[in-house]
């Protein structure tokens, strides 16, 4: 079934069943009120009978009106009171007139009306039922004349007019239920193309990006939160695949960039020297042997980084001492920074002792690529390798001492200073320098595979772009963030680990 006709379906049914409990409920309650009603007036008519029946006594004769009595007895027969009138007379009551004994078959007759009307129409069983009511006159209690007693269908009946009304009612209740079904149903149609009509779009461009029409993009100003969101998160997906195909185009044309220098170097030099143009010189045969070796280097950091993206890289945690561990890295690139005049300082204002759980081999390649790139784009400046313990006693060992491998946890301190203890990181690491910068526009790039931030740069010097995505894939690895910061005083990358 369609989204649309669900939809309708649903809204319809819904409505339907709201409307039926709102119709039932109404009923019942109408007809308790209407129950109410009818028992008020069978009270009344009892009380009119009572009064009708006063005005016929003849307080001197102390006697009744027969003939009219019986005149407007058998009427209230044919509304289904049947009544008698008693008096007394020396202490015992005697019966003065009695509408069965006058006319017992019409009366039978219509209590077996009334009694049909209330069974067969409204499924309400009930039986005869008599009340008395003391005949007064003068207002005084003394001037009981008598007592007339009716006999009535209980515990309620309806008259014909009563329930003509009733039936009436319940007609106009139940054409109301369906006026409003078919209106539900009428309006049900428009609600769910409006909100199917989105979701079958954001289907269709789903199937066209997966056949692989990446610029395709859907509406977003449709009013409805979800659906604007549901529209914003297809086009966010076509975005992300569209800039990532890009960007796997652009991966591949630079692989291929990289291998045809050195590949062209190596062929033309082997062709040379094997047509004798010229001689395989040790010095001809060195420079075949660095290309060929940076050719391996590409080939074995395209692989590591391979593996450290789709999470096969095993990463060997070992707790050690950081600060010698830093100041081993930042001697090494002390003399090379000497010969372009850079001061390479260590910071570690911290124990000696203070312990950095990571992959010693991977943080190490980590740092080295980043000390390596700040002394090559710095001259006549510093570069600076720093960290810190976001801990508040680095040299304790955890409470329970982790084994070779674990990961050391410490109770950290926040922006306020109030000790916290569910930090993601327990060092910052930060590689500064104060060299030429990167450009805005390349700040979100020096992460991506094989991206140099001055494409005119060659091989020698702005090296084969890898070395950024390795450190960033190695720092995630380990569970850490990498981010860098850049002005016209300098870079700076800071770790977290």
């Amino acid at each position: 079934m369609k989204l649309k006709s669900r939809l309708i379906v649903t809204y319809t049914l819904f409505m339907s069943l709201v409307l039926l409990a709102l119709a039932v409920g109404m009923n019942v309650f109408a007809g308790r009120m209407f129950e109410k009603f009818v028992r008020g007036a069978i009270e009344e008519r009892s009380a009119e009978i009572v009064r009708a029946v006063s005005e016929l006594y003849n307080p001197m004769s102390r006697s009744f009106d027969i003939l009219r009595l019986e005149a407007i007895g058998m009427l209230f027969v044919h509304e289904g009171y049947v009544i008698d009138v008693e008096t007394e007379a020396g202490g015992e009551w005697s019966r003065v007139w009695d509408a069965r004994e006058m006319d017992m078959q019409h009366c039978v007759a219509a209590l077996r009306e009334v009694e049909a009307r209330m069974e067969s129409r409204y499924g309400l069983r009930g039986e005869l039922q008599n009340k008395s009511y003391p005949i007064l006159h003068g207002g005084a209690v003394a001037g009981v004349a008598g007592m007339v007693n009716i006999a009535t269908y209980g515990p309620f009946f309806y008259s014909e007019n009563e329930g003509d009304f009733l039936s009436s009612l319940n007609g106009l209740l139940a054409a109301f239920v369906v006026v409003c079904i078919v209106m539900v149903a009428l309006l049900s149609v428009p609600l769910a193309v409006s909100i199917a009509r989105p979701v079958v779009k954001a289907g269709e461009a789903a199937g066209q990006i997966a056949g692989g029409n990446l610029a395709v993009r859907i509406d977003e100003s449709d009013k409805t939160h979800e659906l604007a969101g549901l529209a914003h998160s297809i086009n966010g997906m076509a975005g992300a695949l569209q800039e990532a195909d890009r960007r796997q185009k652009q991966l591949t044309a630079d692989i291929a960039h990289e291998l045809r220098t050195p590949l062209t170097c190596l062929q033309g030099g082997i062709e040379a020297m094997v047509d004798g143009v010229w001689e395989p010189t040790p010095v001809r045969l060195q420079s075949c042997g660095e290309e060929i070796r940076r050719l391996s280097t590409l080939v074995d950091d395209l692989a590591l980084l391979s593996r450290i993206e789709w999470e096969n890289l095993t990463l060997n945690k070992t707790a050690f001492e950081a600060a010698p561990f830093l100041r081993l890295i930042a001697d090494g690139f002390v003399p090379a920074a000497a010969e372009k005049n850079v001061v390479v300082k260590c910071l570690t204002p911290f124990p000696d002792n203070a312990l950095l759980t990571a992959d010693y081999d991977r943080l190490k390649q980590v740092l080295m690529n980043l000390l390596a790139n700040a002394v090559k784009y710095t001259d006549k400046g510093k570069v600076t390798l720093s960290a810190r313990p976001l801990s508040i006693d680095p040299t304790r060992p955890p409470v329970n001492a982790p084994s070779k491998g674990a990961l050391t946890e410490y109770s950290t301190l926040s922006e306020d200073g109030a000790l916290s203890s569910d930090s993601a990181f327990s060092w910052e690491i930060v590689v500064a320098d104060t060299g030429i910068g990167i450009g805005g526009e390349d700040i979100p790039h020096v992460f991506d595979r094989l991206y140099r931030s001055d494409k005119s740069r060659g091989r020698d010097s702005g090296g084969h772009g890898l070395g950024l995505a390795i450190a960033a894939a190695i720092v995630k690895a380990h569970g850490g963030t990498i981010g860098v910061e850049s002005g016209e005083h300098g870079t700076a990358f800071r770790v977290l680990i």
